[in-house]
């Protein structure tokens, strides 16, 4: 017998799924881009394999249900589920489809890796909704929904206005504050939620262009981050550690054994092996070798780096002497890499790994270098120092005007390059504004650049702390940008030496893509 209390909620769900679908049809005239947006913002943050299963409430007629498709390529089963009467339009062999008079309804006792939804938590039924989903969930599966900020002005502009009319917003939204204390009151871990999304109506088409580049530095900014569309709220139940697919990610038989992984290690015996472990498991079939730059690290991560070096003959150590700084190791490492393609990264990027099978693709379809970008319009930033984003976008607003060429994160230590590319470069710098150098000169040497968006969270407390200085390191940054300028204007400047070799001058012009 069906309890009254599940039809009591599945009623509620199907008002809140009707009043978002309606609002989506008069009031988004960017939907399918928005819900693409959320859809990678979905795989990005819970970093999907796959294999790994996904449970979409309030599914409507399967808008989301279309980006999620695109996004995870169809290797992940989708269980898409509506509360109304409306009948789902997906049709693809992945895409299981279910409408309920009740919740959990015909789902109770199935387990899911990950449950996505949209403006669907209200006040009222949120404690037996978000008890259903735990339920719903396999141990560390995680839940990832968007929901309106009540905070929001226009929303509130809104519902005042409807009020003078005689009509009344019936949904009764939850702050972030309370959204936290709602999951951790139902046993969630790991709660996080962050203001999103800065594209809301009344919208044009200049508006949206200007949101869209602005968004990422609104929803860091203290005080106006409030004002977002949306609440982003991420969570997992325990435990922490979670049961992953046995999968490998290697699929472009051109990249076997061809791929050297630079990785500067500096205080990471928290990283180093989680880092290298997954490396080999997701793209082991790729590594022709990890090349370890103990960069004189006071920790165990010398002792970690030797023990995994005894592991596998690919993983390969160098234990550098002062002068210390990451542009030194970086420079010793990318000397010794001797395979077709180098890949640097940093060593804190072990949760980002399954999304490094966007940056294979793009280096084997044409491009000379191919840089994981954190300030795409797709990409997922969370808790990123606003200072830090304001640099970040100044230095590349700049570099944008002094080059003639949009570049969107250049500076990240997150790019994998073409053999030729890393022989022809000429970096002088000692600390992290080599980065800026490996990013910006293959620009200058004329090389295909690509930017793919990638997620960024910020280092949590097991995972160490950065020992990045903005203070410390944002001068050399600027002086490499007018250092390069110089050379790319006039030929002249500490990098009037920077050029092709004869052998790898007859390479097509470049081309730069930004997704």
């Amino acid at each position: 017998m069906v309890d009254a209390g599940e039809i009591r909620l599945c009623d509620s769900l199907g008002a809140r799924e009707r009043c978002r679908d309606s609002y989506w049809r008069m009031h988004d005239p960017i939907l399918s881009d928005r819900l693409l947006w959320r859809a990678n913002t979905f795989r990005h943050s819970v970093h999907l394999l796959p294999g790994q299963s996904i449970l979409e409430l309030g599914c409507g007629e399967g808008e989301l249900t279309r980006a999620l498709l695109h996004v995870t390529r169809g290797e992940n089963p989708i269980t898409s589920v509506t509360f109304q009467g409306q009948s789902c339009t997906v049709a693809s062999p992945t895409v299981e489809w279910h409408k309920l008079g009740s919740f959990p309804g015909s789902l109770a006792g199935r387990a899911f890796d990950c449950i996505i939804a949209m403006d669907l938590l209200d006040r009222d039924s949120c404690a037996a909704f978000l008890s259903a989903i735990y339920e719903l969930l396999v141990p560390g599966g995680e839940i990832l929904f968007y929901e309106s900020n009540p905070w929001n002005p226009v929303r509130k502009l809104r519902r005042f206005f409807l009020r003078l009319v005689g009509t009344c917003d019936s949904r009764n939204l939850i702050d972030r504050p309370g959204l936290c204390e709602l999951l951790s009151a139902s046993s969630f871990i790991r709660v996080n939620a962050v203001f999103n999304d800065f594209v809301f109506a009344p919208l044009t088409r200049p508006a949206v262009w200007l949101l869209r580049n602005l968004s990422i530095l609104l929803e860091n900014a203290p005080m106006v981050r409030a004002m977002a569309g949306s609440i982003l709220v991420h969570a997992q139940k325990p435990p922490r550690t979670k049961l992953l697919p046995d999968v490998s990610l290697s699929s472009h038989h051109s990249l076997r054994k061809a791929v050297s992984v630079v990785v500067p290690c500096y205080n990471e015996e928290m990283n180093v092996r989680p880092l290298v472990s997954r490396i080999l498991k997701l793209y082991g079939d790729y590594v022709y070798e990890i090349i370890l730059l103990n960069d004189g690290s006071t920790d165990r991560t010398a002792k970690t780096i030797d023990e995994l070096a005894a592991e596998d003959e690919r993983v390969r150590v160098i234990h550098r002497q002062p002068p210390n700084g990451v542009g030194h190791a970086l420079r010793d490492g990318l000397g010794r890499a001797t395979g077709r393609y180098v890949f640097t990264m940093d060593c804190d990027f072990e949760h980002l790994l399954p999304e490094f099978r966007d940056l294979f693709d793009a280096i084997v379809d044409d491009s000379d270098v191919v840089v994981g970008s954190r300030f795409s319009r797709h990409s997922v930033l969370l808790n990123y120092p606003f200072l830090k984003i304001v640099a970040n976008r100044a230095f590349h607003t700049l570099a944008a005007i002094l080059f003639g060429r949009c570049l969107r994160d250049v500076t990240n230590n997150l790019k994998i390059m073409r053999r030729e590319v890393v022989e022809n470069l000429l970096l002088r710098q000692p600390g992290f504004a080599v980065n800026a150098e490996i990013g910006l000169q293959p620009f200058i040497l004329g090389y295909r650049i690509k930017e793919v968006p990638i997620s960024w969270v910020d280092r949590t407390t097991e995972m160490g702390s950065s020992s990045f200085n903005l203070l410390e390191e944002g001068g050399s940054y600027w002086r490499v940008l007018a250092g390069l300028w110089l050379k790319f204007a006039f030929n002249v400047g500490p990098y009037r030496d920077l050029h092709r070799k004869a052998s790898d001058v007859d390479k097509p012009a470049l081309v730069t893509a930004v997704r």
